[in-house]
């Protein structure tokens, strides 16, 4: 069965891997996906806020308290 995935995050690489490391150390299924690393390797220009976080759709309702919990944190 194919895994499917939502993207719930998108901003730069390092608030979308410390939003990674928390739903990792919840026990949620996650993925990231670096289009600004991608870019880079490819040799063109992209914004530097292109790095996405992917959740499992089964464990969505599970992450999103910590998703808008991040969210307050960094916008405050």
């Amino acid at each position: 069965m194919k895994e499917q995935y939502t993207k719930v995050f998108t901003d730069s690489a390092i608030l979308v891997k410390r939003l990674h490391f928390l739903l990792n150390e919840a026990g949620i299924s996650c993925r990231l996906s670096d289009n600004v690393e991608s870019a880079r390797l490819g040799g063109f220009g992209i914004p530097i806020n292109s790095v996405a976080l992917f959740v499992l759709n089964d464990e969505i309702h599970t992450a999103q308290p910590i998703i808008d919990s991040f969210r307050e944190e960094i916008n405050s």
